[in-house]
């Protein structure tokens, strides 16, 4: 009975020694954001320059030849210096200049707010080797930053976890195809000034309709003008809807570009069909009725169009979808 009790504390031992040496080391983390930059919208991506600087006891992480960025295009290690800690962990700092390739949210550009995300993981150490931890002390991005957008306040977020793959990567000791590593990620939202751009962008369409909306005011004896303003200013928020869509990606929803040049265009169109009318009302001399159809028809215009760009405006600066 002595005998398999000692046996059973020995086999008990055996598993928590193996356990204890099992153990996962601890990779702390932290980064310096110097700039975000190119951001660009039609090929999905930005630049971004930071320092990364890593805190580990085990030399074969070696981070200046495993790390790895999930979501780069490029990754250039313009830098990185080695020191040893009073504490015989190794200290690294590097310098990063990444293309990052991202998913951009345009349903309210230019109202529009943005998700950046960066991530690093060691490319030959899983999570049974290596676990991350944050290392939060100090600040994490210059103010200089951001150039032309804004940091959306309590969004910048910094956690570590597990990033899991469905595969083995070929590794013959492994049975399943599941692989997992720790990863370190950072999220930050942040959205523009806009409201210059989006003069900038739609003043061409805004002028256009007040162009078609100046066929009610031109006296009935001019009717091919009419017809011409109407006509040329289709043209116009067309024109003008290609070359804002030039800078965007492609996007099967509809968004607020497509949706105020859309009803842009049956405004304009209404304004042509309101002149079609009206010359059958000249052609049949009712010319009091078309005095009072353009006065009504052009204050029914334009208030419908006022209240349509303010609720689809506003929407789209206070509904955001992030």
């Amino acid at each position: 009975m002595k005998k398999l009790l000692l046996l059973f504390f020995i086999f008990i031992s055996h598993i928590s020694f193996a356990k204890e040496t099992h153990k996962p080391d601890t990779v702390s983390v932290g980064f310096y954001i110097n700039s975000i930059h190119d951001i660009d919208f039609m090929n999905k991506e930005y630049n971004i320059n930071l320092w990364l600087w890593l805190k580990y006891k085990n030399q074969d992480f070696d981070f200046s030849k495993y790390l790895e960025v999930p979501m780069a295009k490029t990754v250039d290690k313009s830098f990185y210096t080695v020191d040893t800690l009073a504490d015989g962990r190794i200290y690294m700092l590097m310098k990063l200049q990444c293309v990052m390739k991202d998913a951009w949210k345009i349903q309210n550009f230019p109202f529009d707010r943005q998700k950046l995300r960066f991530s690093i993981e060691n490319s030959q150490y899983d999570s049974d080797d290596l676990i991350f931890r944050v290392d939060t002390i100090g600040g994490h991005y210059s103010k200089l930053a951001f150039t032309d957008w804004n940091v959306l306040r309590d969004s910048f977020k910094i956690s570590t976890g597990i990033k899991k793959y469905e595969t083995n990567f070929g590794d013959p000791t492994l049975t399943q195809p599941h692989s997992e590593f720790s990863n370190y990620k950072v999220q930050v939202v942040i959205e523009r000034d806009s409201w210059w751009l989006f003069l900038k962008l739609f003043i061409g369409m805004y002028i256009s309709f007040l162009l078609s909306y100046l066929c009610f005011f031109i006296h009935r004896d001019n009717i091919d003008a009419r017809f011409s303003l109407g006509v040329g200013s289709l043209f116009a928020v067309i024109a003008n809807k290609y070359v804002i869509d030039s800078a965007l990606p492609e996007s099967t929803t509809f968004t607020l570009v497509d949706t105020l040049h859309g009803f842009t265009l049956c405004f304009v169109f209404a304004s042509v069909a309101c002149s079609v009318y009206t010359l059958m009302l000249v052609k049949t001399n009712r010319l009091e009725q078309t005095r009072r159809f353009d006065r009504s028809a052009s204050l029914i215009m334009l208030i419908v169009y006022l209240v349509l760009n303010g609720w689809f405006i506003y929407n789209a600066c206070h509904v955001q979808l992030v």
